[in-house]
């Protein structure tokens, strides 16, 4: 207690600065933890969050038992972001390192502009643009099929295609944003080593493979374990963006996210928020086991 008080005294200034951003993280993190009582009640206004009916485990025995959508959900984001995770780790290195090796300044600029540019659209303007390629009548890959003597695809009610169309989509949109984090960590490299590997005889194929992808290694691991720890989170915004409501869709495309914001509507608050803390559990659970592994074969590199 003593070693602390020393510490606060003798850094107060430091601590001050800090207290702003402490109170917002308080009152916005750490203060609605209360809520996620109602999980294991049968919340209703009148008596409260505390008040209310215990259920125990009710809800999330109802999701994984009695509701036919528990299992089906959790697949659905785990499948999409399982693939996400992946070539969200092998696009934007993949770029990074093309840009790398551009030495046109020019180009190189222009370039990025290009891929950095759909970071900034919304997932609204995404799916209009998915709508000009996949509409049945008017879109470019219907219209190229036609031309081609073949016969068009009636997308919107085919949903065996729309995971694959929402995970391209989504490397489409972040892998620009993504990849600017590698080249920032190329920029650190030590030049005198790709020098002396050229001196050696090392093409350029072969400084990639055991100078550039080896030091990238440890940024590749913090990211895929953040990612790790969202895995069981998936992107309302581009679902939504995407396929609306589209009732012949939604099914095949439906996240835990949506679905809590369709239960929360339906089937209460405490359901939803059931689903919300399992998220978080296993959320929680994967990112501490993929830190462990990580920390175990990389020599101990990891998050925490």
């Amino acid at each position: 207690m003593k070693e602390f008080l020393r510490e606060i005294k003798r850094n107060k200034g430091l601590y001050l600065m800090c207290m702003p951003a402490l109170i917002v993280l308080v009152m916005f993190c750490y203060i609605p933890f209360a809520g996620t009582w109602m999980a294991f009640t049968d919340f209703n206004v009148m008596d409260g969050i505390f008040g209310s009916k215990f259920v125990g485990l009710n809800n999330f025995k109802y999701f994984f038992s009695e509701s036919s959508m528990g299992w089906r959900v959790t697949y659905n984001t785990l499948f999409i972001n399982f693939f996400g995770i992946i070539l969200g780790l092998i696009v934007p290195i993949s770029i990074s390192i093309f840009f790398n090796e551009i030495r046109s300044n020019v180009f190189k600029k222009l370039t990025q502009s290009f891929m950095f540019f759909p970071y900034f659209l919304s997932w609204v303007v995404v799916g209009t643009i998915i709508y000009g390629f996949f509409s049945t009548d008017v879109g470019v890959i219907n219209n190229m099929l036609r031309s081609l003597g073949m016969e068009p695809v009636k997308w919107y009610a085919e949903p065996k295609y729309w995971k694959g169309i929402i995970i391209t989509a989504s490397m489409w949109k972040w892998s620009g944003y993504s990849s600017i984090i590698y080249m920032a960590a190329m920029a650190t490299f030590d030049g005198s080593l790709y020098e002396a590997a050229k001196v050696d005889g090392a093409n350029k194929f072969q400084r990639i493979l055991y100078l550039t992808i080896p030091m990238l290694k440890p940024t590749a691991v913090v990211l895929t374990l953040m990612s790790i720890g969202r895995i069981f989170y998936g992107d309302f915004g581009m679902i939504y963006g995407i396929v609306g409501n589209n009732p012949v869709l939604i099914d095949a495309v439906t996240v835990i996210d949506t679905y809590v914001y369709q239960s929360m509507r339906t089937l209460g608050f405490s359901y939803a928020t059931a689903i919300g803390l399992f998220q978080s559990v296993m959320g929680l659970i994967l990112v501490s086991a993929a830190n462990r592994l990580a920390k175990k074969y990389n020599d101990g590199e990891g998050l925490f």
